[in-house]
């Protein structure tokens, strides 16, 4: 699944210099210069991606390879990273290098004691090649730990031109306007909405973008720092505009059940498959590699994107995410491992992903002419314009038991809440009690 988070607080000149540079080079590269001086070794990668993503992934993988002659193996963890990792940290089976997709569990694995801090070498690279903003949530106290090597824009939502074109409906410029046109196209005979019930983490992703739109960013940090209380007004106000679209049938693919059977990759089939039921997806800039490379959509003409709409004369939300690449302590080959990492901190590495799609790179020195298409540009510009208003993903910044495991928590709670969205109030109530418990802990 594409689980896309990470936790920053980042402001607008962070996010200036961390995406809308355009300068090419960067720091030391891996490997002394590229002779194959890790020929005969192999490290495995953990991480959660799958399909499309694991595909291009590996494109960096098997560049790696070209360069070092270190063999890789990649590892698909699923959405509970926290609980496969420790798994496999006691069955003595470590991976060497994991792709941690929230901060929350950056920070369990170091205070674990898993995590081996980062050579020098991919340090200096983070402190010349990143925004310090990336340094700041890669690091545990004063030591860094992780590197990100992909972003992800997540207030974009995703739309078949063609479809809302039929319907006569233009990209609508407010939360309201989005649900008025939703109307319109399912009165047309298409749902407006595909919605992935089935992950939990798509469900925090909406309530996100409502609440740091209707609550303004101070409100957002507080809750993401559980400073405030899950039952403050302001969660219930944010409920209950996610419950109008959770409610009403006419909006939702399928209905609630539908959305509840659907899975991330599924609910990007039903807008941009062989047999379209949707003419709308909200989830992050990732959707467009699933469009491109599992359905063969053309991005900017057959899948386009608009901005997630502000609420209630609110700002429009940009709420951000990603995974950083952390080194184990009980991998079998560190060395290795931290030449990997050295790697994903340079330009070169970064450049293979974005010309495959569906990925940003916070790396600075990324020249924005590596990406595919214009919409992965303007995805990085959108991000960059939100200025001070920009957070990232509240779910990654909580302790994985409340924000990041399947089943449980906010992802349990709020598909409970998409099942039956007929009370805020104590949907508020039980967030904060499983919030109350996780925070302790």
């Amino acid at each position: 699944m594409m689980r896309r988070r990470t936790t920053l607080l980042a402001s607008c000149t962070a996010l200036a210099l961390a995406l809308g540079a355009t300068a090419c080079g960067g720091g030391p590269v891996a490997a002394g210069g590229g002779g194959k001086s890790l020929s005969g070794q192999t490290i495995t990668v953990a991480g959660v991606w799958s399909g499309s993503e694991q595909k291009n992934f590996q494109k960096v993988l098997d560049a790696f390879t070209a360069k070092t002659g270190a063999k890789t193996q990649f590892v698909s963890t699923g959405d509970n990273v926290s609980t496969v990792v420790g798994s496999k940290i006691e069955g003595g089976n470590a991976p060497d290098v994991v792709m941690v997709p929230q901060v929350g569990v950056l920070q369990q694995f170091a205070k674990e004691g898993w995590l081996k801090p980062l050579s020098k070498t991919t340090e200096q690279s983070v402190d010349t090649n990143y925004a310090s903003v990336w340094k700041k949530y890669g690091s545990v106290g004063d030591t860094l730990y992780g590197l990100y090597f992909k972003a992800a824009h997540k207030s974009t939502v995703w739309y078949s031109p063609d479809a809302l074109a039929q319907a006569g409906v233009k990209p609508p410029t407010t939360y309201d306007a989005m649900l008025k046109a939703g109307h319109t196209v399912s009165d047309s005979g298409l749902a407006a909405f595909s919605v992935a019930g089935q992950d939990g983490w798509t469900l925090t992703d909406w309530f996100e973008n409502i609440y740091l739109s209707q609550a303004g960013p101070e409100k957002y940090d507080a809750l993401a720092a559980h400073r405030l209380k899950w039952t403050d007004p302001t969660v219930v106000d944010a409920l209950t505009t996610l419950g109008k679209l959770f409610k009403d049938k006419q909006l939702i693919a399928g209905g609630q059940k539908g959305a509840l059977n659907t899975d991330f990759p599924g609910s990007v089939e039903k807008v941009f498959g062989p047999k379209p039921e949707a003419a709308m997806v909200y989830e992050g800039d990732f959707v467009a590699g699933v469009a491109k490379d599992q359905f063969g959509k053309k991005i900017g003409q057959d899948a386009n994107f608009f901005p997630f709409p502000p609420v209630d004369g609110g700002k429009a939300p940009v709420v951000s995410g990603g995974d950083a690449a952390v080194v184990l302590k009980d991998g079998k080959n560190q060395k290795a491992a931290m030449t990997f990492l050295e790697y994903l901190a340079t330009p070169e590495a970064a450049a293979v992903w974005a010309g495959a799609g569906g990925f940003l790179s916070p790396n600075k020195k990324l020249d924005l002419a590596s990406y595919s298409d214009d919409i992965a540009r303007e995805t990085a510009k959108s991000l960059v314009a939100a200025g001070d208003s920009v957070r990232f993903d509240m779910s990654d910044q909580a302790p994985a038991a409340f924000g990041g495991t399947k089943g449980a928590g906010e992802w349990k709670i709020l598909q409970d809440f998409l099942r039956d969205p007929s009370d805020p109030k104590a949907t508020a109530a039980e967030l904060e009690k499983a919030a109350a418990k996780a925070y302790q802990g």
